[in-house]
C-alpha cells in the first residue's frame, strides 16, 4: 500500500440517509503507512467508556469539513480510540485544513483487522489487536477503531463491521501537531 493511501471505499450504497453500507472487501488484513497524514482531531465524553456526546461531535465535524470542500471517498476514514474512561480522540482524515476544527498528522505503520458484531465486543477486539500489533516487543501499541456505521445504520443493514487499526511501526515523530 502507498503511503498515507486507504483501502478502497465503496459509498455508493446509502439507503438510510445517514452512512453507507460499508463493503469490508480489500480492508481486512492491510498495512497502512501514514507518513505526516493530516486529520481533523475531536474528542468526546464517555461515562465509563460508553460515549455521550460522540454523534453530536461526527456531525459537527463532518459538517465543517463538508463546508470545507472535503468529501474524498478515498480518504475516508474516522480513527477512534480512548483515552480514559471518560474521553476519546476522533482522528477524521482530511487532505486540508477544516476550519475551526483542531488538525494534527499521524506518521506510523498500522495493521487492520476488519470485526463484525456487536459493540459490546469491543474489548475483545482491542486485546486482539494489541497482539497483533506488540510483535514481541513488550511496548503495547495505539489502537484505534473505524466504526464504518452509526449503531442505527447497521441495525438498518443487519450487519455491524468494525475495522481494528493497531500501530505496528513507529518513526521518529508518530504524531505531529
Amino acid at each position: 500500500m502507498l503511503i498515507n493511501a486507504l483501502p478502497p471505499s465503496d459509498l455508493s450504497v446509502n439507503t438510510t440517509g445517514c452512512c453507507a453500507r460499508f463493503n469490508p472487501m480489500g480492508w481486512d488484513g492491510q498495512r497502512l503507512h501514514f507518513r505526516h497524514k493530516p486529520f481533523v482531531r475531536a474528542t468526546s465524553r464517555s461515562v465509563l467508556h460508553v460515549p455521550l456526546n460522540m454523534g453530536a461531535v461526527f456531525a459537527r465535524v463532518q459538517a465543517r469539513m463538508a463546508a470545507a470542500g472535503i468529501a474524498d471517498p478515498d480518504n475516508t476514514i474516522v480513527l477512534s480510540r480512548d483515552l480514559s474512561p471518560w474521553e476519546s480522540e476522533h482522528l477524521f482524515a482530511a487532505d486540508r485544513r477544516v476550519p475551526d476544527e483542531e488538525m494534527t498528522t499521524l506518521s506510523g505503520d498500522f495493521l487492520t483487522r476488519v470485526f463484525e458484531g456487536p459493540y459490546d465486543k469491543l474489548r475483545d477486539w482491542h486485546a486482539e489487536m494489541q497482539d497483533l500489533a506488540q510483535g514481541g516487543d513488550g511496548d503495547p501499541a495505539r489502537v484505534y477503531f473505524y466504526f464504518t456505521t452509526c449503531p442505527k445504520c447497521a441495525k438498518a443493514y443487519g450487519r455491524n463491521f468494525v475495522v481494528g487499526v493497531a500501530e505496528v511501526g513507529r518513526p521518529e515523530a508518530a504524531i505531529d501537531g
